[in-house]
């Protein structure tokens, strides 16, 4: 005869219990994901707790426990700084250039060869343009002085072949900031290409097939299914650049810069390396940094809150 257990004693298993499974059912996964949690562990939260030395007037001999706590004076340095407006606008601008051109470039790119039916000639060009992605700034540096040297550049010989005086690019505030953007451009509008096209590839050709029989032409088919298929992966990505916006990277315009220069194109990496590493004012640059990724957290969380109330897609 059967006995029914009572609903007081049914045991339901602990949330510890139940995650504890789920971890052993795909543990495969979870030791394969370990180097990158080891990764992120030792090399970016164990280095937060050094940041606590911007509220010290952090001396290297003494120490952290031994420093002197000063509060928030490296940020009033920071903010009473005569030149911390010019370096906030360059960093601004040159990620704005950025964020608008070489955000778009690898969309516009990618569905222009989506559009090649030629299988080797779309191959050939994807490894044409990804290849630049492997070159270091050292590298990249050297190549755009040399073709726009103005006494052996490409460019200025074109320019005196026209019968006009040959320009120094690199010496005219007016250049640097569009030859940042563009230099960076050409290195990395491969491998967002790559990323976008493998969205690409994912879209349920079906779709196409529906619209042709509409009677829809290439354009509208592009702007009706490939850019809307692409969204997610184009707000994912946006998303992931607008929360670096003012982290552009040191070594992309430290190698472009010289005193002629530095005026537009100056930014807070290569500031930070100037005041914090040349002149050893370690507090004051880490106040920098915190203030960079402050301003960055705030950029992320709101544009990934418009971003789901606008599109329904988002990072979290």
């Amino acid at each position: 005869m059967n006995q029914s257990i009572p609903v007081n004693e049914i045991v339901l298993p602990s949330k510890a219990s139940r995650l504890a499974r789920a971890i052993w059912k795909h543990k495969a996964l979870y030791i394969i994901a370990l180097p990158g949690i080891f990764y992120f562990f030792i090399f970016k939260y164990i280095p937060l707790l050094g940041t606590v030395i911007a509220f010290q007037n952090y001396n290297i001999f003494q120490g952290v426990t031994g420093s002197p706590w000063v509060g928030f004076a490296q940020f009033e340095k920071m903010f009473m700084y005569p030149e911390f407006a010019r370096i906030l606008k360059n960093t601004l601008i040159i990620n704005f250039y950025d964020l608008l051109f070489g955000f778009t470039a690898p969309i516009i790119l990618a569905l222009m060869l989506n559009e090649v039916r030629k299988v080797l000639a779309k191959r050939i060009i994807q490894t044409v343009i990804y290849m630049p992605h492997f070159l270091s700034w050292v590298i990249i540096s050297g190549i755009f002085i040399g073709i726009l040297s103005p006494s052996t550049g490409i460019v200025n010989t074109l320019i005196k072949a026209f019968g006009y005086d040959p320009v120094y690019f690199l010496a005219e505030e007016s250049f640097i900031r569009p030859l940042i953007v563009g230099s960076g451009m050409w290195r990395d509008v491969g491998w967002g290409t790559i990323i976008y096209l493998a969205a690409l590839a994912g879209i349920n050709p079906h779709l196409y097939e529906a619209a042709e029989v509409d009677g829809a032409n290439r354009w509208q088919q592009t702007w009706n299914i490939t850019i809307p298929s692409l969204l997610p992966t184009i707000t994912i990505l946006f998303l992931l650049q607008i929360g670096n916006f003012l982290d552009f990277g040191f070594e992309r315009v430290y190698v472009f810069l010289n005193p002629l220069n530095r005026e537009s194109g100056e930014i807070f990496d290569t500031y930070i390396y100037h005041a914090g590493l040349l002149q050893n004012q370690f507090s004051y640059t880490t106040a920098i940094g915190i203030f960079k990724s402050v301003v960055g957290l705030i950029l992320l969380v709101g544009a990934n809150f418009l971003s789901r109330k606008t599109t329904g897609n988002s990072l979290y």
